[in-house]
Formats: C-alpha cells, sequence, structure tokens
C-alpha cells in the first residue's frame, strides 16, 4: 500500500501521531510546512508517487533521501522501487 508520494513509510514515521499527520496523500499541505515540494512535483504529474516517475530517482528525490538531517540513506527510493513494481 502506498503511504506517500517519496517512498517514506509513514506508518513508521514518529512524527505521524505527535503532529496528527493523515499523510501527503491526504492532506493539502504537510504539517512541517506551506508545501512539499516531493509532493507537489508527483501531484502535478498525476503520479501517486515518484516511482511512476520516467525520471526516477531525480535530483530532488535523492536530495531528500540522502540529506544529512532528516534523510533515510535512500530508504525512500527504495520503497518507491518496490511500489512500482506492484502496480
Amino acid at each position: 500500500m502506498i503511504e506517500s508520494r517519496c517512498g517514506l513509510k509513514c506508518s513508521e514515521c514518529e512524527y505521524r501521531e505527535a503532529t496528527n499527520c493523515q499523510t501527503c496523500l491526504t492532506i493539502s499541505k504537510p504539517f512541517w510546512g506551506a508545501k512539499c515540494p516531493i509532493k507537489d512535483c508527483c501531484e502535478g504529474k498525476v503520479y501517486n508517487h515518484c516511482g511512476e516517475c520516467n525520471k526516477f530517482p531525480c535530483d530532488l528525490l535523492t536530495m531528500f533521501s540522502y540529506n544529512k538531517e532528516q534523510g533515510d540513506n535512500g530508504k525512500r527510493i527504495e520503497q518507491c522501487k518496490i511500489w512500482a513494481t506492484k502496480k
């Protein structure tokens, strides 16, 4: 089951419950700011998640995935690959 646009597994997110986040699949804007560039990109291209894009993994997703403070060392990229194979 797809949980996010970027491959983040929301069911494992430590902030989800504390912020009452309903996942980016259902909210209009994320709890952490006015917008999320990955969410905007996917929705603008009418993709469920980044793994459906022909530019996957793009520089933007790679930057988020390997960000020193908020990244996950590529886990979200791998998750998008899994979701892409389960069409």
